[in-house]
């Protein structure tokens, strides 16, 4: 059953070919078997995940049954989810059970989706390479030697394992597109906004947007549909008519234009990258489509201008967890102020101490203009680029990261190399863009690339539409490694 989709299952238990039990038991044998190695789990929801697949049984006998009743699904563990642990990945968390569900996951679990646990990622989002963790990293299973990407490493790696269909993740700066081109399956972030971050644990909250990670875009779809939608308890959530992600699926891409940033083809892309890219944008050529070359000038401001914003943002953020309320507190402090600060130098890892010591700096006293200021000023450049090079074309392609997975630790004594590989990324998240991920072939040594696709403000249904072909053409996506 691991090479199954969303899609054929949905089939297959409406059909009665198999029941929910049966899915569900076989997916959990797979994980008790495969996590130990792979490390894409942190929480395993057995008792919850059963009892939910015997509900959704119940519901498909009586005719009862909603659009996603009794597939197997994980969320990425800054889902707030009632009942289980939900931990960011972060010791400061690693005693949080939550008492209320997120959107996200009430949403699916209002479309029948049964859970089955929660997955790894980097400790409050923070990271590219999932090794940010207190739990230990995700382990790429295409070579568990090799990051998974992050910060939804485990989505991607419990995915692309077979371990289950379908996942949800959170973007930040490419935190779903990255590992899904790192471990070979598709990713979609949504324009800013479309999917509520009610009980989605912020980093930061004008860049963080949940989405959806699955074999097929097809799937990713399916999954959209119930995780967007307008939420009251989000302020930053649109209001809008509810569409179908899958109604362009197979709409031809004859007269589709496609732009090029020079900015993503230039010096630091590896030549092997490079070559899987350009036969994904051959083969979108043969189904119709027209390539032009575009500029996005300010791509190179991108990196600094997120670096400033984001750990701004996370400073603000994280002030919550300070020992009192919930989460880690230390067992030995003389006063208050103490408390503080060993609760926050024990729970936080280095890399959010590192994060929230530069958001510090930036908004405090004598350089919030110079730094916060500019970085949102540069921001505002980095969205017109956006707006001039769509009016060009209907969506832009490009590479997801400049390299194919590298080893695990192989950045861990230079984070500023590790921020680097988010360059063909982070600027979507600048501008508020819908993007994804598509399987675009493999590294010279055999490891998944990623092909990444941009669209204007709510064209998630065309980007569907431009995979869905492309993965119609070529078989990437269905490509599994070998465990």
């Amino acid at each position: 059953m691991t090479a199954h989709t969303l899609a054929s299952l949905q089939k297959q238990l409406a059909a009665r070919q198999i029941s929910s039990r049966e899915l569900v038991t076989d997916q959990l044998a797979r994980i008790e078997a495969a996590n130990p190695a792979l490390n894409a789990f942190i929480t395993v929801d057995r008792e919850g995940a059963l009892a939910a697949a015997d509900r959704a049984d119940a519901a498909l006998a009586a005719g009862q049954a909603a659009p996603l009743t009794g597939l197997p699904i994980a969320h990425k563990d800054l889902f707030c989810t009632e009942g289980v642990l939900t931990t960011c990945g972060s010791k400061m968390l690693s005693n949080f059970v939550s008492p209320y569900d997120a959107h996200v996951v009430s949403q699916l679990k209002a479309a029948g989706a049964v859970s089955l646990g929660k997955t790894n990622m980097d400790e409050f989002a923070m990271g590219s390479t999932n090794e940010s963790s207190c739990f230990g990293p995700a382990r790429n299973p295409w070579d568990t030697t090799r990051v998974p990407g992050g910060s939804s490493g485990g989505s991607a790696v419990a995915v692309a394992a077979g371990l289950v269909p379908a996942a949800t993740g959170s973007d930040t700066g490419g935190s779903i597109r990255q590992p899904a081109g790192l471990c070979g399956i598709t990713g979609i972030k949504p324009t800013y906004g479309v999917v509520s971050r009610y009980g989605m644990i912020a980093y930061a909250s004008s860049l963080d947007q949940g989405g959806p990670m699955a074999r097929t875009a097809e799937d990713c779809a399916l999954m959209l549909n119930h995780m967007a939608g307008f939420d009251p308890r989000d302020s930053t959530s649109l209001e809008r008519d509810r569409e179908d992600y899958a109604r362009d699926l197979a709409r031809p891409l004859a007269g589709l234009k496609i732009g090029l940033p020079k900015e993503y083809f230039g010096e630091g892309l590896a030549a092997d990258v490079r070559a899987a890219i350009e036969n994904a944008l051959a083969e979108l050529r043969r189904l119709g489509a027209t390539t032009v070359e575009i500029s996005l000038p300010n791509t190179h401001l991108a990196i600094p201008a997120y670096y400033v914003i984001a750990p701004a943002e996370a400073s603000s953020n994280l002030s919550r967890f300070d020992g009192v309320r919930y989460g880690h507190r230390a067992s030995e402090y003389g006063d208050l102020a103490e408390m503080y600060a060993r609760s926050r130098a024990e729970g936080f890892g280095a890399e959010t101490q590192r994060r929230i010591l530069v958001g510090t700096y930036v908004l405090s006293h004598g350089y919030y203009d110079a730094y916060y200021i500019k970085a949102q000023q540069l921001r505002r450049l980095i969205a017109e680029d956006f707006k001039q090079a769509l009016s060009q074309c209907d969506v832009i392609a490009g590479p997801v990261a400049p390299t194919a997975a590298w080893g695990i630790g192989q950045m861990a004594d230079d984070p500023v190399q590790m921020y680097l590989a988010d360059i063909y990324t982070i600027a979507v998240n600048l501008a508020g863009l819908p993007a994804l991920s598509t399987p675009a072939g493999f590294s010279a040594d055999k490891l998944p690339v990623g092909l990444q696709l941009i669209g204007n403000y709510f064209g998630e249904a065309r980007l569907l539409n431009v995979a869905h072909q492309l993965q119609q053409a070529t078989d990437w996506h269905l490509q599994s490694p070998a465990r």
